[in-house]
């Protein structure tokens, strides 16, 4: 079937967020085809599908090999980079790609926040939020079919916790029928940020109250994934971990971006939330050796790409997805993989799990014709499942291990327009969260009266 001209938005939030950033743009071109460098190859995927991310002039041609000829055409980005410090953002200025964001989409300050979630909630956000609303209102004039915003951040900073969901709810605000995505990193054990379980709690309760769906992922869980599958040789610090975030989003929205037989856009996607606050899944990938692909002993192997997504130690979050009962779970393909294949993957995978007792037991479906760079074929799991509710338990363990000392508590109600009860209220919103996926299993379905 023909893709849809679905159009996005990508909003990088601090550190992290712009990290990941500088790995995703790359990887968006060259699965069109094009490189940063100067080629001679001859692209094929150049077609409507192109303006998923990026916004294109009238002239900009059907043939297109480089970056160099991106740069003639006037192609931009359509994306927003913020950052409190400009350290992080100053690569997009003079990198190999500086030539495809337009200046518009740059907001930085001095100093940063200082890893407090208050300061980037409502000092900076309240300083910039009219440039913000500007920039993405400039973005949003330009696109034909917004289909979604896509926010990049992490749960445990100040910048991208604070003000990332600030311009969460900024969106939310602002375009009420556009979905917001967000991908979080939530710093698991490679935490060095004594705050953070108060950013990570105060952010989380923005995030289930303002965004339309949340895919968290685990730096020690993608760490462990790394080491594992040995992504992480001859690469810079986090680069390997940020390729498995950038590969799981390619596939997220490939269904968006190119044809297939049965593809999935990613507005598809809001059956797997069957209450507005259950918006939270769980992601898993196949293949996961992404720095090997150009072996062609890798490209050629033949892989179980169900037994690899639903394998527990190659979950992006450390939750368990599957072990608990599944609200809802979606498996999407791409690349060379026969619909009567697929078909099998979604049979062994309802063997396998365990669904509440009131949910359908069906599995969303995609698959898109056009594989990921240096592999056949790829699946992306997503599974909405009871156990999220540890994600929430463990959050609100570690917020509360430092709030019941009350300690740096002045560093955030010393911010104006943080509140003591903000703490009371965040407290409160996990163990609500909590509660909600735990209860999910029982609901009580009730059945419709029947008029004779």
């Amino acid at each position: 079937m023909p893709v849809r001209m679905s159009e996005f938005i990508t909003v990088q939030v601090g550190q992290c967020g712009n990290q990941i950033g500088s790995v995703f743009w790359p990887q968006v071109l060259e699965e069109y085809g094009i490189t940063s460098r100067n080629s001679n190859s001859t692209p094929s995927r150049i077609d409507k599908s192109f303006k998923s991310f990026f916004d294109c002039p009238e002239s900009f041609p059907k043939a297109c090999h480089s970056a160099t000829e991106l740069r003639r055409s006037k192609v931009t980005a359509r994306a927003l980079l913020v950052d409190m410090e400009e350290k992080v953002v100053d690569r997009f200025h003079h990198g190999s790609l500086h030539h495809l964001f337009d200046k518009k989409c740059f907001l930085t300050n001095h100093p940063g926040s200082g890893n407090n979630w208050a300061v980037g909630h409502f000092t900076h956000f309240n300083s910039h939020r009219s440039a913000l609303e500007d920039k993405l209102r400039h973005m949003a004039e330009k696109c034909d079919c917004l289909c979604g915003v896509l926010v990049l951040l992490s749960l445990g900073g100040g910048t991208g916790a604070g003000l990332g969901t600030a311009i969460v709810r900024l969106l939310e605000d602002q375009f009420p029928l556009v979905d917001r995505f967000v991908t979080c990193v939530h710093p698991g054990q490679y935490n060095d940020v004594i705050t953070s379980p108060y950013n990570i709690a105060l952010s989380l309760r923005c995030l289930s109250e303002h965004a339309s769906c949340v895919i968290p992922v685990d730096n020690k869980a993608l760490g462990d994934i790394c080491e594992r599958h040995q992504l992480n040789k001859g690469t810079k610090p986090f680069q390997d971990v940020n390729n498995v975030i950038v590969s799981m989003l390619l596939n997220l929205t490939s269904g968006s971006r190119f044809s297939g037989s049965l593809n999935c856009d990613l507005s598809d996607l809001s059956s797997l939330v069957p209450r507005p606050s259950l918006h939270y899944l769980s992601a898993s990938l196949s293949p996961l050796d992404l720095n090997l692909s150009r072996d062609v002993s890798f490209v050629n192997k033949k892989r179980n790409l169900l037994q690899e997504v639903c394998a527990r130690e190659d979950q992006l979050l450390r939750v368990n997805a599957l072990g608990g009962q599944l609200l809802s779970a979606a498996l999407l393909c791409r690349g060379q993989v026969p619909l009567s294949t697929l078909r099998q993957y979604v049979t062994r995978f309802q063997s396998k799990v365990k669904y509440a007792s009131w949910s359908d037991p069906g599995v969303k479906t995609g698959l898109c014709s056009v594989p990921p760079v240096g592999h056949n074929s790829a699946m992306l799991c997503l599974v909405n499942s009871t156990n999220m509710a540890n994600f929430f338990n463990d959050s609100l363990h570690h917020f509360n291990l430092l709030y019941k000392r009350k300690a740096h508590v002045h560093h955030y109600t010393n911010v104006d327009g943080f509140d003591c009860d903000d703490f009371l209220l965040t407290r409160e919103s996990l163990m609500t969260s909590a509660m909600k996926y735990s209860e999910a299993a029982n609901f009580v379905e009730i059945p419709r009266l029947k008029v004779r």
